[in-house]
């Protein structure tokens, strides 16, 4: 029996991996067999990918792209599928959706292009549920704060609403897959409210 896969999308600091980790505790309490991962990073040479993405200077958008793509194609072959093929849920941070958001919406490459390129690196696979913790930027950032930014969370105000505008974009045109999340709210409520998704759509 396939495993269930779901994403976890948002923009920075929505709280996409505590969520992950309550998730994770939750199904686990069910005795459902879970694999947590993420992009940048989950397939075999992830961790390099990760920490070019996020440190390198004056990184070209397009550049930027493969990367990203690179990284997907070898972590759904390596890691995503063989896991769902032996009926493991996988809990994953990030997936395709934040490359049609953040490389074709906010760094503004063709989109049809960006999505061919995604269908290609992801070889079929698409989530069977996907949250999307929805936050305001400015609230967003503002927990980022505390911690050293990285390249991407240093962007400009508008690039992190641009984002935030294509994510919710995306949540209407799939509305069967995407699961929006009010991420102003605790974690213990957001926590609940995506339990209560879940039971609701897979009971």
């Amino acid at each position: 029996m396939k495993g269930l896969f779901i994403t976890f999308e948002g923009g920075e600091a929505v709280g996409k991996s505590t969520l992950i980790r309550a998730l994770d505790a939750h199904f686990r309490s069910s005795l459902v067999q879970t694999l947590c991962t993420r992009e940048p990073g989950g397939s075999a040479f992830g961790p390099l990918v990760r920490k070019i993405l996020l440190e390198a200077e004056d990184l070209a958008n397009e550049a930027e792209l493969f990367l990203f793509l690179a990284d997907r194609a070898e972590h759904v072959r390596g890691v995503i599928k063989p896991a769902l093929a032996q009926g493991i849920t996988v809990l994953c941070d990030r997936f395709a959706d934040s490359t049609l958001v953040y490389q074709g919406a906010a760094r503004s490459i063709d989109l049809d292009f960006v999505q061919r390129a995604c269908e290609i690196a992801v070889q079929g696979l698409v989530p069977d549920i996907t949250f999307l913790l929805d936050l305001d930027p400015k609230i967003g950032l503002k927990r980022a704060s505390n911690r050293n930014l990285d390249r991407i969370e240093q962007e400009t105000l508008q690039f992190h609403e641009t984002v935030r505008s294509a994510y919710l974009q995306l949540a209407k045109e799939h509305p069967s897959r995407f699961i929006v999340l009010d991420a102003s709210k605790t974690a213990e409520e957001v926590k609940n409210q995506a339990i209560e998704h879940l039971y609701a759509r897979h009971r």
